[in-house]
């Protein structure tokens, strides 16, 4: 892929916003907000950090992306679409019968996808098993695996955890949307996480805490996680639910629901408005 400039790789996350509110609202349903506060991730992944290649999803040396918070799957399929894996007017047929875009990513039926995901807790084991293939096999591929903070309560993640840093798995590099906010509310109401970052570290792997909405604090961390050669790194990213719309932002209610027809106005306006 071509290296894009901070500029127009925030322009793309923008554009990917506005995907997954165009999506959602099509389907009447969907979850915008964590799909929102992972527009800058996605942006910078999938159009300048990760090798890959959208005419060729199977080729063998690419870089590889679980999305473990799988009901975030509009934004990981408007990345997709964005980058060429298939037609952007199939977007707009999120969850509906007939199409492949399910309300889960489903590996087999959508491009790009690496794994089925949606049952929170799961996606970063599915990481390490992929990442200690390469190991095992050689191969200089990176694994990167997005994880929501709520899933984070999931007992799986930590043994996890400990088993890729047991494994040396280097090329594995997670990512925390930390938005504080999951379906029932405050993450800390729930079953706290804090302080995420010195439980990490207690399992072995690097860590680094950054603005998740900050494309240019997003390249360095990815740089500085891939040259690790003894442990795998993960990147907490302290994010806003619903970012880049003013009434979903830290709203705790468009977890899983969609835009009215009068919201959806406003938030195509302001998203349009954003996009250069």
């Amino acid at each position: 892929m071509p290296e894009l400039s901070v500029p127009e790789l925030e322009n793309i996350a923008n554009k990917l916003r506005l995907h997954v509110v165009e999506m959602t609202y099509a389907a009447s349903s969907g979850h915008p907000g964590g799909s929102l506060s992972s527009a800058e991730l996605l942006s910078v992944l999938y159009f300048r950090a990760m090798r890959h290649d959208p005419s060729d999803p199977s080729m063998p040396d690419r870089d590889r992306f679980v999305l473990s918070k799988g009901h975030a799957a509009p934004i990981l399929y408007s990345a997709l679409a964005e980058s060429g894996y298939f037609p952007k007017e199939d977007l707009l047929g999120l969850r509906k019968m007939g199409s492949k875009l399910q309300g889960h990513p489903v590996r087999g039926t959508v491009p790009g996808v690496e794994m089925s995901t949606g049952s929170l807790g799961q996606g970063l084991s599915m990481a390490c098993g992929i990442a200690l293939a390469g190991k095992m096999d050689g191969k200089a591929y990176r694994t990167f695996c997005l994880l929501g903070d709520g899933e984070l309560q999931s007992g799986q993640n930590w043994e996890a955890a400990m088993f890729a840093h047991q494994y040396g798995l280097s090329s594995l590099i997670a990512f925390v949307d930390r938005n504080r906010l999951q379906i029932t509310g405050n993450t800390e109401d729930a079953v706290g996480l804090d302080p995420l970052p010195e439980k990490w570290r207690a399992f072995g792997w690097n860590v680094q805490i950054i603005d998740g909405h900050n494309v240019r604090q997003i390249i360095d961390a990815i740089d500085k996680a891939s040259r690790s050669r003894k442990s795998p790194s993960v990147i907490i990213m302290n994010t806003v639910k619903g970012k880049g719309v003013s009434f979903m932002e830290n709203n705790a209610g468009f977890h899983g629901r969609a835009c009215k027809p009068d919201e959806f106005e406003q938030a195509v306006k302001e998203l349009k408005e954003a996009i250069q």
